[in-house]
């Protein structure tokens, strides 16, 4: 099986595909000052995300990064197994451990799980503990706020993780390995954060749900119906893209194509 992956100086980055599924709302609900000629921008460049019923088909990518000299890091854990906290609206179960095996890659040699926020269709695979070796990195927003977010999420994934002393809370812009960082991007949750790997002069930042479909990379003001925040989410987003070199990459948790580089 062939995967999406970037060769970088020192590091690869592969994307893996925890599912695909239908948005659960029409999508014009989900970006509710979006115009046709957006719309019809964003289909132009994702054609596969627009559904047989003309709704908005999800892929969700989780990035394996892999250090010649480092550890093996995971930013985001997906949907989970058939009873994860995303039942109730995601594709479960998740093909995320296949994936892993095919990229050769054991749950247990991941090193650390980087989580860009709580939402359940990003962290269910870390709930019942698959990275048992894994230290899990989360902001301390979104801990502070994960009864307001999901109040399940405190008993099954905060809470494990703290006793079992694998839960790393950092406030803001944080070094988690060499050339890779955490940065604090509020505005779709409390903690929302950004994966950011430079390596010899290359620049690749995974987004989680700062970008959520490719209309927003048409028009980065869009703001979406269930960010927490949507001003601070759209000030985020706008500051990323600013600050991002010419020919960095973007690696994406919901559009068709995980990578996407900025010219």
């Amino acid at each position: 099986m062939s995967f999406a992956t970037l060769e970088l100086p020192g590091a690869t980055i592969t994307a893996l595909c925890d599912g695909v599924g239908p948005y659960f709302r029409p999508r014009e609900e989900a970006f509710p000052d979006a115009s046709a000629e957006l719309w019809a921008a964003a289909d132009e460049r994702d054609p596969d995300a627009v559904g047989p019923d003309g709704g908005w088909r999800l892929h969700f990518h989780c990035y394996a990064i892999r250090f010649e000299a480092g550890p093996t890091v995971l930013v985001d854990a997906g949907i989970g197994p058939a009873d994860a906290p995303a039942k109730t609206w995601a594709p479960v179960p998740g093909q995320l451990p296949e994936q892993l095996r095919l990229a050769g890659i054991a749950p247990a040699d991941i090193d650390i799980v980087i989580l860009t926020h709580l939402h359940t269709d990003h962290v269910g695979w870390a709930v019942g503990g698959l990275f048992e070796n894994a230290r899990h990195v989360l902001q301390r927003a979104d801990a502070d706020a994960v009864t307001e977010l999901n109040r399940d999420l405190a008993a099954v994934l905060i809470e494990p993780l703290r006793t079992a002393g694998r839960l790393q809370v950092v406030d803001g812009r944080a070094r988690i390995a060499s050339g890779l960082e955490v940065l604090h991007t509020p505005g779709h949750t409390p903690g929302h954060q950004v994966a950011l790997l430079n390596a010899a002069g290359e620049t690749i930042a995974i987004t989680g749900d700062l970008i959520l479909h490719t209309i927003q990379l048409v028009d980065p003001a869009l703001g979406y119906i269930f960010d927490s925040d949507p001003d601070a989410a759209r000030a985020a987003r706008q500051k990323l893209l600013d600050a991002l070199p010419a020919g960095a990459t973007l690696a994406t948790s919901h559009p068709t194509q995980p990578f996407h580089e900025i010219s």
